[in-house]
């Protein structure tokens, strides 16, 4: 196997692991042995579990990104942007629903983890602020902020309410979402 497929082996399976368990009751022991390889290979790769994990976030944040990015690269007006992001969003999450609902419930993950959460809210931050300034161009700066704000803190509670709701698709998730923001929105759109 070569080191970037081994990577991502050790990456998914931890990704796994973290989401099942949680930071602290997760064991390089056991994510070792489910990889197929030595607890030193795994240090040599992360350098510790605290490595392991904010390699962890770090790949979802990218592939977040990737995502978001491609779903509203053909969008057609404001709406159809709002609607392509979300969807994204939320599809990105239930695909990663236990590692998600993890790192934003599990208080127990060292400094360098709470950083790499701090950095993906901020990537999300930046993304949001930025869609909301291209189609509201006089939304001024408070209301925007504002608006960022209220955008990630109702998506990533909506997003922790339905994963633990199997009855609730992730488009469906992501039209609550669209109706909720569309409605505060939608006057500033010029």
């Amino acid at each position: 196997m070569s080191r970037a497929d081994r990577e991502r082996q050790m990456l998914d399976v931890a990704e796994e692991i973290f989401g099942e368990r949680g930071y602290a009751a997760t064991s390089m022991d056991e994510v070792a042995e489910r990889c197929g390889v030595s607890k030193p290979m795994i240090y040599e790769y992360f350098g510790s579990k605290e490595g392991l994990l904010v390699a962890c976030i770090a790949r979802s944040r990218a592939e977040l990104l990737d995502v978001t990015h491609k779903a509203m690269a053909g969008a057609t007006d404001p709406k159809d942007i709002l609607t392509r992001g979300m969807t994204a969003y939320f599809e990105f999450v239930g695909s990663h629903s236990r590692s998600f609902a993890t790192l934003l419930t599990d208080h127990g993950g060292p400094p360098e983890s709470v950083e790499a959460v701090r950095q993906t809210r901020a990537q999300q931050s930046d993304l949001i602020a930025g869609v909301l300034r291209t189609f509201a161009p006089t939304l001024p700066d408070p209301e925007l902020a504002a608006f960022t704000e209220i955008i990630m803190g109702g998506s990533e509670r909506l997003a922790l309410w339905q994963t633990g709701r199997p009855d609730v698709a992730a488009r469906e998730a992501a039209a609550y979402m669209i109706a909720f923001c569309w409605q505060g929105i939608a006057p500033y759109v010029v």
